[in-house]
């Protein structure tokens, strides 16, 4: 996906079927209801079903939202910005992640919409059990969580200005990834794979351009 113009109003069309269209629409609460369920009851089964320990379970989980970062990452540098060369590729491009930087104040469209939302949750779900077994029930709700975090720190980045100074950072990472050159800064929720992988920004070096972050911001 190539940088697009940024539009500071109203949002992008997908689809012309108007009943696709809002499928492509969600609101953070909407996701978080759907797998915060997950998210206590899969360590709850490990407890009272597998007889894990906490340790383990613990471990288990944290070993899931550690991985998820890196899926994260692996997903937005590889995936959402794949420079499609044929037409159907660029409109997937587009549907998946370009219309987020045409419209980064479209809020509606954050996070990954319900209904394909589930359909890859699940799908990830059977690939990690494969790979993890039992193991599983205490990775998935981890790894899920972490892309909770993740949708919710995208949504505060375009929301309001980083309420801790620590977070300024990767505030500024994200944006500067907006206006200023899409093929660094591919951390939303973490800058470590950006720092691992050297698509960093040197934030020292970077003068942050005030007027290009308000087209970037919800308010």
């Amino acid at each position: 996906m190539e940088f697009q113009k940024i539009h500071n109003k109203g949002q992008a069309q997908l689809f012309k079927n108007q009943y696709l269209e809002y499928l492509t629409k969600t609101h953070p609460l909407v996701i978080w209801g759907m797998y915060l369920p997950v998210i206590i009851l899969l360590p709850w089964y490990s407890s009272e079903k597998l007889d894990f320990n906490a340790l383990r379970i613990s471990l288990t989980f944290a070993g899931g939202m550690i991985f998820w970062s890196f899926f994260e990452y692996i997903m937005h540098r590889f995936v959402f910005h794949y420079i499609a060369s044929s037409e159907k590729g660029k409109k997937i491009s587009y549907i998946i992640h370009g219309n987020h930087h045409e419209y980064p104040r479209d809020r509606e469209r954050l996070f990954m919409p319900a209904a394909p939302s589930l359909i890859i949750a699940s799908t990830l779900f059977l690939i990690f059990s494969v790979a993890l077994g039992k193991h599983v029930f205490a990775f998935f709700p981890g790894f899920m969580l972490g892309y909770l975090i993740y949708g919710s720190m995208h949504y505060a980045i375009h929301a309001w200005n980083p309420p801790y100074k620590w977070m300024k950072g990767l505030w500024r990472n994200h944006h500067l990834h907006h206006y200023k050159n899409e093929h660094m800064g591919f951390g939303v929720s973490s800058t470590l794979w950006d720092h691992v992988f050297g698509t960093m920004f040197d934030l020292k070096k970077e003068k942050e351009d005030k007027e290009k972050v308000k087209e970037l911001m919800f308010k």
